[in-house]
């Protein structure tokens, strides 16, 4: 399985920004499928924004507009930019890797897609947007 490391999470008042990074190394297929998930206490883990191995990108409604999925492929790290961030989106986010799930589910099954859809995870990062 590829292993994944996540970092860039922190503290931040509302409105400002953070860019997550997570690095993939032990790459055994040529493209994977990713995604970032965050959870809180209590909560189920739930995708935030999805991007399939053709590249194409999908985002939960309470990010779109504000969170950006991409990735540098020759790097092999997948980010998520995030910006106006508001207090509800503090959580522990992940990032997630699978070499086999399709863009169709991504761009169209990103709200269901649970910890069992994706072989791979990181550790997750800490994000905490104070008011």
């Amino acid at each position: 399985r590829v292993q994944l490391t996540e970092s860039g999470g922190g503290s931040v008042q509302a409105g400002g920004s953070l860019r997550l990074s997570c690095t993939l190394s032990g790459k055994t297929y040529s493209t994977y499928a990713m995604a970032w998930f965050r959870q809180t206490p209590g909560k189920r883990r739930e995708a935030v924004a999805g991007i399939a191995d053709d590249g194409s990108t999908s985002y939960a409604d309470s990010v779109k507009g504000r969170f950006t999925i991409s990735q540098d492929t020759a790097k092999n790290i997948l980010y998520l930019q995030m910006d106006n961030l508001k207090p509800e989106d503090t959580a522990m986010y992940y990032c997630a890797a699978d070499p086999f799930l399709g863009p169709l589910r991504i761009m169209t099954a990103l709200r269901v897609l649970g910890v069992e859809d994706f072989e791979s995870w990181g550790q997750g990062t800490q994000v905490t947007v104070s008011s």
